[in-house]
């Protein structure tokens, strides 16, 4: 039986970074007060008008380009967002007339930062049944549409406007900063191709509990309302993401070290079989509590948290990208992945490079 096997990878990260100084300039927050809370440094942010399908075609180029196929050689594509261009339809659709591939199914997932696990099991199911041979799977996200900031306060954020945010702005700003901080913008996509042999995903367990939705959500702009999203929404920041992180913190670590340890027994495995794991880059906190409490030696360990903050659907991919093109991993690695999202939804994945 065929195998899922990755044989190409891409990213697409926006052009200019943005510090957590410059992120003092809008909002009450240092770059001691974020480091020491998340471990982010830079994060990048996308031009207006760039959309999260924008940086989705530009990763998949570059994945089908390391790939060595044609666009038009892919039968499956499968987009995971949190971020869509648009409420629908989905990025998957747009995507495919972007790269200009034929009229091949498309998925659109929303697991937020699991989405790619997931994205990976269902590549990997139409994979091993036959139904797809080449598969092309995206995590982008463009999370600046969540920002709260006025255009003048991303001018002045950049240093291209000398107009400061007003007092209620700046609190308004302030108020949404334990979130704000962690995100920025970014694009990865995978190739993953039907093969035989022992090459490629070998186990994939995951889990999600929805009575714990609401300890990282967005309020408002839903189909619970009448109208989904209204002016009284807005005002009150209701379309803004909320997260009650001391729940988030406690729910990551206990979740992430368990299916790990579950993935390990189902295949016999322990942590000294591991080449390198890539874990979701959501807190370098939560990561290193995870570490240590799994025993990971630190050179199994990869974090890129502190340069691009969290991408959500993105982080995983974009960690293999960049593993893939500095060396990091090499054939016949056993690559752990391990996620933790809201929904919640978590998962961890066994890969053979």
């Amino acid at each position: 039986m065929s195998r899922a096997v990755i044989i190409g990878s891409g990213s697409c990260i926006p052009p200019e970074p943005v510090t957590n100084d410059m992120l003092s300039r809008i909002m009450d927050v240092s770059d001691q007060w974020i480091r020491e809370r998340c471990g982010v440094e830079n994060r990048y942010y996308v031009e207006e008008g760039t959309s999260t399908s924008d940086l989705g075609m530009a990763a998949s180029s570059e994945a089908l380009k390391m790939s060595g196929l044609d666009g038009n050689e892919i039968d499956l594509i499968i987009f995971a967002t949190m971020t869509p261009d648009y409420y629908f339809p989905g990025c998957g659709g747009l995507l495919q007339s972007k790269l200009g591939i034929n009229n091949v199914p498309s998925f659109d997932i929303r697991q937020q930062c699991v989405g790619f696990l997931y994205g990976m099991q269902l590549a990997n199911a139409h994979i091993r049944s036959g139904l797809a041979k080449n598969v092309l799977l995206v995590g982008a996200e463009t999370h600046t549409g969540f920002m709260p900031w006025t255009s003048d306060n991303y001018k002045y954020l950049y240093g291209k406007t000398d107009k400061a945010p007003t007092p209620e702005e700046y609190a308004w700003n302030t108020r949404f900063r334990n979130l704000t901080v962690l995100f920025g913008d970014a694009g990865a996509a995978v190739v993953i191709r039907a093969e035989n042999g022992d090459r490629g995903v070998m186990d994939c367990i995951l889990h999600t509990d929805g009575s714990g939705f609401d300890k990282i959500h967005v309020p408002g702009a839903g189909f619970n309302r009448r109208p989904y999203v209204d002016a009284d929404q807005i005002e009150k920041g209701e379309h803004i993401p909320v997260m009650n992180g001391m729940s988030v913190y406690r729910n990551a670590t206990h979740c992430m070290f368990g299916v790990t340890n579950e993935i390990l027994e189902r295949n016999d495995l322990t942590m000294d079989d591991i080449s390198i794991v890539l874990m979701h880059q959501a807190n370098r906190r939560i990561n290193e509590r995870v570490q240590n409490m799994l025993n990971i030696p630190e050179e199994k360990m990869i974090h890129n948290i502190h340069k691009f903050g969290n991408t959500t659907a993105a982080t995983i991919p974009l960690l293999w990208d960049e593993c893939v093109r500095t060396d990091r991993i090499h054939a016949g690695d056993l690559v752990l992945m391990v996620a933790f999202g809201a929904g919640m939804h978590w998962g961890a994945l066994l890969l053979k490079a």
